[in-house]
C-alpha cells in the first residue's frame, strides 16, 4: 500500500524499507523519500510545501482558457477512490504536444479545494517517494500550516540544482546546457533538464511573449536563429571590442583607454568618408550616403562613451573576481550564446519546437563558445557584461548583482557543470 498521511499529521503505515535500484532523480525527491522512509511526516509535508508541483492539463483547455486551471483526477487502485496526481520536478516525463504540465504549490491547492473534489492528493504517484494526502477540511488545513512559512516554493535561486537522473550529466549536450547555467542558476531550475517544463507550460508561454515577443513556432525559429548567430548583440558592442583586441594583438599588451577611444574615433571617421564617395555598381555610379559634421561627431561620441563604460564595469569585474588582474573582455557575443541555450529550452516548455529540435541547438549554442572562448569564466565575464550593456545602464544594481552572485555559483560550486564538465 501507498504511504498515506493522517489528518493529524501523522503517517501510516510508518517506515517503510528503502527501495531498490531507485535512484532520486534530484535532491528533492531523494528528501521526500528520505522522509517517507523515516515515517517522518512533517518533514514530507515541509518538502511538500516548498516544492513545485506540476499538474497534468489539457492543452486545448490551457490555451483556450487563460488563467483557469481545471483538475483531471485518477482511480488510484490503492486509496480505492478518485485522486489528483502532482509531480515535482525530477518526476516530470518529457515534454510532448499534449498534455501539458502546469506548475503550482501546496498552498494554491489547499485554497481552490472544493467539495466534491477527489478526497486525496498524490504526490509522484507509483514512485518510491509517493505521498497520498488525505484532502478532507482537517488535511488541507494542514497544507496550509506547512504552506504559510514558504515565501516562494520551488528550487533556490542562485543555487546549482542537479537532474541526477533524467538529464545529461557529460558530454556536449551538458555542455550546451551549461552555456545556459546562467539562465537556469539564477531562475531556480535544474541546469541540465534538456527535456525541459521550466516553470510550466502557461508561465513559459507568458514569459516568452512578455520578454521576446515570441508566441508562434516560426517566430521561435527566428528568434532561436538570431541569438545562434549573435545577431541580437549591438554592432557597436562588437566593433569596440573587436578594435581593441586588434590594438593588443599589434601591441603586444594591454591597450589604454585613451588610446582606445583616440582609435575608435579615426575608425569611425574613415568609414563615415569611405561611405561618402561615390561608388560604381551594375547600375551605375551610386551617390555614396554622406552625414553632416554634427552626425558625424555624435557618433564618435558615442562610441567613446561606450568605450568609457565598458572600461569601468571591467574595472568592477577585476574587484569583483570576474576578470583576472589584466582580463579584459573580448566579445560579448556570449550574451546571446547564453540566451541561445536558455531559448531552446523555453520553446520546448512552450511546445513551440521539439525535443530534438531544443537539443540541436543546445548543441550548437556549445559549439560557438567553445570555439570563441577560452574557459568558463572567460564566457561568464563575457555574458555579464553583454547582459550589464543591455540592461544596467552602469547602475551595478541587480542585474549585475544577481548575474555576479550566480557567476559565484557556477565557479564555487562542486557539482557546478563549470567544475565538473572540461573545456576542451
Amino acid at each position: 500500500m501507498g504511504w498515506t498521511a493522517g489528518d493529524d499529521g501523522g503517517a501510516a503505515p510508518g517506515p517503510v524499507a528503502p527501495a531498490q535500484g531507485w535512484q532520486a532523480p534530484s535532491a528533492v525527491e531523494r528528501g521526500l523519500y528520505e522522509a517517507k522512509a523515516r515515517g517522518d511526516w512533517p518533514a514530507y509535508y515541509d518538502l511538500v510545501a516548498r516544492a513545485d508541483l506540476y499538474m497534468m492539463q489539457s492543452r486545448a483547455f490551457v490555451d483556450a482558457n487563460p488563467g483557469r486551471s481545471s483538475l483531471h483526477p485518477y482511480w488510484n487502485p490503492q486509496t480505492r477512490t478518485m485522486c489528483l496526481a502532482v509531480h515535482t520536478g525530477g518526476m516530470l516525463p518529457p515534454p510532448v504536444d499534449d498534455p501539458v504540465y502546469n506548475c503550482y504549490d501546496l498552498g494554491w491547492f489547499a485554497e481552490i479545494w472544493q467539495q466534491g473534489d477527489p478526497p486525496y492528493l498524490v504526490v509522484n504517484p507509483g514512485s518510491p517517494c509517493e505521498g497520498i494526502l488525505p484532502a478532507g477540511p482537517e488535511g488541507r488545513a494542514l497544507w496550509k500550516r506547512h504552506a504559510a512559512p514558504v515565501e516562494r516554493p520551488g528550487l533556490a535561486r542562485d543555487a546549482v540544482h542537479t537532474l541526477e537522473t533524467g538529464g545529461p550529466l557529460s558530454g556536449h549536450v551538458a555542455f550546451g546546457l551549461a552555456v545556459g547555467a546562467h539562465i537556469n542558476v539564477r531562475n531556480g531550475h535544474y541546469w541540465n533538464a534538456m527535456a525541459y517544463h521550466g516553470s510550466g507550460y502557461r508561465i513559459e508561454k507568458q514569459t516568452l511573449e512578455r520578454w521576446w515577443s515570441v508566441t508562434t513556432r516560426e517566430e521561435w525559429q527566428v528568434t532561436q536563429e538570431q541569438l545562434l548567430r549573435a545577431g541580437m548583440v549591438s554592432d557597436v558592442w562588437e566593433f569596440v571590442l573587436r578594435l581593441r583586441r586588434s590594438m593588443a594583438l599589434d601591441f603586444a599588451g594591454p591597450v589604454d583607454v585613451d588610446h582606445w577611444r583616440q582609435a575608435a574615433a579615426n575608425v569611425v571617421r574613415r568609414r563615415v568618408e569611405a561611405a561618402a564617395e561615390p561608388r560604381l555598381t551594375e547600375d551605375g555610379v551610386t551617390r555614396g550616403h554622406t552625414v553632416t559634421s554634427a552626425e558625424l561627431e555624435g557618433q564618435v561620441t558615442g562610441v567613446q562613451r561606450l568605450i568609457g563604460r565598458i572600461a569601468r564595469y571591467e574595472a568592477r569585474f577585476r574587484a569583483d573576481g570576474l576578470l583576472p588582474e589584466s582580463g579584459y573582455v573580448h566579445s560579448v557575443e556570449a550574451w546571446d550564446y547564453g540566451r541561445a541555450s536558455g531559448m531552446a529550452r523555453w520553446g520546448l516548455a512552450a511546445r513551440l519546437c521539439s525535443l530534438r529540435e531544443a537539443e540541436a541547438a543546445v548543441l550548437r549554442a556549445g559549439r560557438l563558445v567553445q570555439v570563441n572562448y577560452r574557459s568558463w569564466e572567460d564566457f561568464s565575464a563575457a555574458y555579464i557584461l553583454g547582459r550589464c550593456l543591455h540592461f544596467d545602464e552602469e547602475e551595478f544594481g541587480d542585474w549585475y548583482a544577481t548575474a555576479l552572485a550566480t557567476h559565484r555559483a557556477l565557479t564555487t560550486d562542486p557539482s557546478s557543470p563549470w567544475r565538473t564538465l572540461p573545456w576542451a
